[in-house]
């Protein structure tokens, strides 16, 4: 009997608790938003992180979530499992506190509060609330006719990755690329300001961490009846380079890769050259990839169906 992956098993809790439109974040009454993400260190870990980069990515998921919906985090409570040997290290807590508070002052939230607890490894649990200030988008609205558009370009954290997974003198890179790709993965930067300023705009949108082709999917499957043609490749600069040097696949590293925490969402021809003119005014890059069409919930690069295919936990084998 195969496991179950993690999109079956949140389907099943979504069925019995009869929650009909799952979403990064959750809205209800009052208009309160409410996330929550877990880190288990022995899937969102990677070699060469500090404890203060733990602490710290384990709030940047909740961001970012909330940041896709353009929504500002108010207040946070984190509960922590601590194996008992991370615990004899007065050094290892001292820094899990310091990356909290990074993170509180970096991305304005009140960390409240939360609860410890002896665990087999570390993990750490982020909830968070926030209010909107406009409608938040959902994963539901794609319109035909709209535009594509992404926060920033893609490939930087799965290099990162590989460069950090493997023997240093097995990869080759110039220092510049390095240095931008390992950062990316010990210090992930959430499109706050960006969300904050755009979502406004937004008829659908998704945070991209699970990968650039399942967050595609997800916009074009749960907007009814559309189509997403990407006709421009969101590959950061260098991509192909370190790709060909190193026996990578530029394509399999831009949309099935995940840990990369972009905007993606869709924004309708009617509001597409506002939005573009408020990114301007605002100091940022929108990066506009391509159209929605009539369809069925599938995604083409071009006229290629792009495989459904990103970062899950508890993926079968």
């Amino acid at each position: 009997m195969s496991k179950l992956d993690e999109k079956e098993i949140v389907g099943i809790f979504a069925n019995k608790l009869g929650i009909r439109n799952l979403d990064d974040v959750a809205l209800l009454d009052k208009g309160i938003v409410i996330k929550s993400d877990m880190l288990v260190a022995s899937t969102d870990v990677p070699p060469g992180m500090e404890a203060w980069q733990v602490a710290r990515k384990s709030v940047v998921s909740c961001i970012s979530d909330l940041a896709a919906k353009g929504v500002r985090p108010y207040a946070a409570v984190i509960s922590l499992g601590i194996p008992s040997k991370y615990s004899m290290q007065r050094s290892n807590i001292e820094g899990l506190a310091k990356g909290f508070a990074i993170a509180s002052k970096e991305f304005g939230v009140k960390i409240v509060g939360g609860d410890t607890n002896e665990a087999g490894e570390l993990v750490i649990d982020c909830s968070m609330i926030g209010f909107p200030t406009f409608k938040v988008p959902t994963r539901s609205g794609a319109k035909p006719g709209d535009y594509v558009i992404v926060s920033g370009a893609f490939g930087f954290a799965p290099a990162g990755l590989a460069i950090l997974l493997q023997d240093a003198n097995a990869i080759t890179v110039s220092s510049s690329f390095r240095k931008h790709a390992v950062k990316s993965v010990l210090e992930p930067h959430p499109r706050q300001s960006f969300g904050l300023e755009l979502a406004r705009y937004f008829s659908a949108s998704i945070d991209s961490s699970d990968g650039l082709s399942v967050s595609l999917y997800e916009l074009a499957s749960q907007s009814k009846g559309v189509n997403i043609i990407i006709y421009s490749i969101p590959a950061v600069e260098g991509l192909d380079k370190f790709a060909r040097e190193n026996s990578f696949d530029t394509h399999e590293l831009v949309f099935h890769a995940g840990e990369e925490y972009e905007i993606v969402a869709t924004i309708s021809h009617t509001k597409i050259r506002q939005a573009e003119a408020a990114a301007k005014k605002a100091g940022i890059c929108l990066h506009v990839i391509g159209r929605v069409q009539d369809g069925s919930g599938n995604v083409f690069v071009g006229k290629k169906l792009l495989e459904n295919r990103g970062y899950m936990h508890l993926h079968k084998r």
